[in-house]
């Protein structure tokens, strides 16, 4: 991740075509250690190719990744038989429920209307 977001800062300002030693500058302006082999193999993945079209095959691979948590929580109750998932639910329903901060008048002698 760390050579994908330094190639899109490069891109970003305005070099379209990083080499590797733009990114090892980063990399270096950063304080972060640069992997020679994984610069490479990334730039040589990405040669010769549009940065927008990257990033809109991206979210489409996204896209069909699974994301929430409702199948794991689905998988569990069957795996526990049903009969202790009730209870479960009821304690998570519990600690969803948020306190309400109660209004003070503690403004600190200012008001807006003073």
């Amino acid at each position: 991740m760390k050579v994908v977001a330094a190639f899109l800062l490069a891109v970003l300002g305005g070099n379209s075509s990083p080499s590797a030693d733009d990114l090892k500058n980063i990399f270096a302006a950063v304080g972060a250690e640069a992997d020679d082999d994984r610069i490479q193999f990334f730039l040589s993945e990405v040669k010769g190719k549009d940065v927008t079209e990257l990033i809109a095959s991206g979210r489409e691979k996204l896209a069909s990744v699974p994301s929430g948590g409702g199948a794991a929580v689905a998988v569990a109750a069957a795996a526990s038989g049903g009969g202790g998932a009730a209870p479960a639910a009821a304690e998570t329903k519990k600690e969803e429920k948020v306190e309400e901060k109660e209004e003070s008048d503690d403004d600190m002698g200012f008001s807006l209307f003073d």
